[in-house]
């Protein structure tokens, strides 16, 4: 499910608006921002490929950590995260860096206790005729053997790496994180309504080999009818939930 248009995106506790990112705001980001983990605690954050900054303020809504930092490539987007996070009542916890993975991860040092990303999956050379749309939305943009080999190096001993990708490539992730020493302790695998199959899966990884917790969620019952699974995911986030 997508939201499509420009208009500002009211949350219960924030406001994201999204006229300048080709990418708006789905039920993909709403979703990662709600599941990922923060029962440990986490005392900074990294969201990488942030767009409007959604899952970045999701968190900063979740927990108490200090640092919430993101990272966007797109000089657009990063300017309306930017402007996202000033607006927000978190806005002394946020910061958003303007550059590219890559960058990133040649010039930087910190590490994260949560390190999340909704990263572009559509692998296709020309995805849109829309640059900025197919920039996002393209794996040429930030290829997930490259997303995933770069995370050990920022992520704690106790950290956690949570992303959210198509269910057809559960598989893939899994084995490109185990080659860089990160281990599979959660799962959850999404379907839009009982009866359409398994479309994306929301994945979760540490530094220690913990035999995985694995589960289902169920969006819809029918249109519009919230499963009561998801409605107690979302619900500290959408307005009518």
């Amino acid at each position: 499910m997508i939201v499509l248009g420009n208009k500002p995106f009211h949350f219960k506790q924030f406001t994201v608006h999204q006229d300048r990112c080709a990418m708006k705001i789905g039920t993909d980001g709403v979703l990662l921002g709600a599941w990922a983990s923060v029962d440990h605690f986490p005392g900074s954050v990294l969201d990488i490929g942030a767009g409007t900054g959604l899952v970045a303020l999701m968190l900063a809504q979740r927990t108490e950590a200090p640092v919430i930092d993101a990272l966007e490539i797109d000089e657009d987007a990063y300017e309306q995260c930017v402007e996202n996070f000033e607006r927000s009542p978190w806005n002394d916890r946020l910061f958003c860096y303007h550059a590219g993975w890559d960058e990133f991860v040649a010039e930087m040092d910190e590490q994260y206790d949560l390190i999340v990303s909704n990263p572009p999956f559509f692998s296709e050379d020309n995805p849109s005729d829309n640059t900025s749309r197919a920039l996002a939305r393209s794996d040429f943009a930030l290829p997930l053997p490259e997303l995933i080999e770069g995370v050990p190096a920022f992520l704690t001993e106790t950290g956690k790496f949570a992303l959210i990708v198509p269910f057809r490539r559960e598989n893939e992730v899994s084995d490109l994180a185990r080659e860089q020493g990160l281990f599979l302790q959660r799962i959850t695998r999404i379907k839009g309504s009982p009866q359409t199959p398994y479309k994306r899966s929301l994945m979760e990884f540490g530094k220690t080999g913990n035999e995985a917790v694995k589960d289902e969620l169920i969006i819809e019952l029918e249109r519009h009818r919230y499963t009561e699974a998801y409605t107690r995911l979302t619900e500290a986030f959408y307005l009518n939930m």
